[in-house]
């Protein structure tokens, strides 16, 4: 009787511990779900969306779950060019191509090579409407434009770190090739951090590349991995047809998303410099470094006063990391620096001499400060004819002003026909005081007919007034 009481009291103990842990398991819990800025979409009450697992590498058994997520927030976007003024003799230039919404609230990223000197920008969503695209900013340097929309409660994609993505990986391209409206195909990763030089070195390149199936018209589409988030921008393809030949290539979402971000918040990026020329190591380089293998990314020169001298690095240096991720190759050091902002500390493992060793570099602007300015190149400025950037700290004390530092005047502008030369520093229009490129484009979209701009050179003495027409 007794061992049958004891058995009754444990298997009523273990009873009860499994139905604690089962409700502890699955206590539910509000979840508020934010899309990629910030903005409340959804709330939840169930544990088990904060505990999803996701296996990159695995297999799929389909992709119908991360297609259906990613056609409602992959739209086609159509620029238009017009050229000539006389009605008559106007003609349209058009460019198709495909754009990521990014957020509830309308904000899209797309291709810069897409919307380029556009003067009408359309999107046309899923579900068939249409809306026209204000442009946010774009960064030619990566091929990248923002634009937004005036719509609420929309789908959107959310960003997956492309940093983890691994060669072999599923990844799906989606857009609008050929003008079929949310194509879908797939293919794996094949490589990353790949340079193919379509910038001519004039930009960041360290694309992911695929052989998911992309064509004319997918420019600016989304590449996804097997959860549906957003791992890169489809941007090129590398073909002698001029049509899809397996070779694919998609800006990775850790330069898309710091480039879009930059452009929302400062309408600008602010990009961070080490203050060095890089290359990449190969092996006779390598032996006569002494280093034990073939990788890493030579330090070719060091600016004075930039960020790499402060911090201690030479020429022939090799640098290893930045903040623990390797930079075996330039086009990883390049993406990884991008990833930061003027003012932003890393850490560097670098090899000299033999040895490994550490440092820690202040990263800075172009101008070797830790202010955030960049060119600033907006539709209105570009259609009078000039890009500026905001002063910096040194020159605003240095000037005792504030003001819009005039950085490039274009060939036969309003802006050119004035006689105004670079490094003019606006200080107001039409009367109203400037302080920043902010308060030129703000001015200057609030106005029409003739315009009066007012300021000074450094180098000159004496204040200088420009006046030209918007019309």
């Amino acid at each position: 009787m007794k061992e049958t009481i004891r058995i009754v009291l444990i298997a009523s103990v273990i009873s009860m511990t499994l139905l604690f842990c089962y409700h502890l398991w699955h206590k539910e819990t509000i979840i508020e779900i934010e899309d990629n800025y910030g903005k409340l979409v959804a709330r939840a009450e169930n544990s088990a969306l904060r505990t999803k697992t996701f296996n990159p590498s695995s297999i799929p058994n389909d992709f119908v779950e991360p297609a259906n997520m990613a056609k409602n927030a992959v739209v086609a976007i159509k620029a238009i060019q017009i050229k000539g003024n006389s009605y008559r003799k106007r003609k349209y230039k058009k460019t198709n191509g495909s754009g990521v919404i990014l957020s509830s609230n309308g904000y899209i990223v797309t291709n810069y090579h897409v919307i380029e000197d556009a003067d009408n920008i359309e999107a046309l969503l899923e579900n068939n409407r249409e809306y026209n695209c204000k442009m946010v900013g774009y960064d030619q340097s990566t091929d990248l434009a923002l634009l937004k929309i005036n719509e609420e409660g929309l789908e959107y994609l959310e960003f997956g770190d492309s940093n983890l993505l691994q060669v072999g990986e599923w990844v799906l391209a989606v857009g609008n090739p050929f003008k079929l409206q949310s194509s879908v195909t797939a293919g794996i990763v094949s490589a990353k951090a790949r340079n193919i030089n379509i910038f001519n070195k004039q930009g960041i390149e360290s694309f992911i590349q695929t052989d998911a199936a992309i064509n004319q018209g997918n420019s600016g589409g989304a590449l996804i991995n097997t959860d549906g988030q957003l791992i890169g921008i489809n941007t090129a393809l590398l073909t002698v047809s001029g049509n899809y030949e397996g070779f694919s290539f998609a800006v990775p979402s850790s330069i898309v998303k710091k480039v879009v971000d930059d452009l929302r918040e400062y309408g600008a990026v602010q990009r961070a410099w080490l203050g060095v020329g890089v290359l990449d190591i190969n092996e006779k380089k390598a032996n006569n470094l002494g280093l034990p293998f073939v990788g890493g990314t030579l330090v070719d020169l060091v600016e004075m006063e930039g960020a790499g001298k402060e911090a201690g690095l030479q020429s022939d240096d090799v640098i290893l990391s930045i903040n623990g991720k390797e930079t075996m190759t330039r086009p990883q050091f390049l993406e990884l620096i991008s990833q930061h902002r003027p003012g932003d500390e890393i850490l560097i493992e670098y090899f000299r001499k033999g040895k490994r060793k550490n440092t820690i570099a202040t990263l800075k602007n172009q101008l070797n400060t830790t202010d955030y300015i960049a060119v600033r190149k907006d539709k209105v400025l570009v259609d009078v004819g000039f890009t500026l950037r905001d002063l910096d700290s040194k020159e605003k004390k240095r000037l005792s002003s504030d003001g819009a530092l005039v950085v490039a005047i274009l060939k036969d502008s309003k802006i050119s026909r004035t006689n105004m030369d670079q490094d003019y520093i606006i200080t107001s229009i039409n009367n109203e005081s400037v302080k920043n490129v902010d308060d030129v484009v703000n001015v200057l979209n609030s106005s029409d007919g003739r315009i009066e701009v007012k300021g000074f050179y450094e180098m000159w003495p004496g204040d200088y007034p420009y006046v030209f027409d918007l019309d």
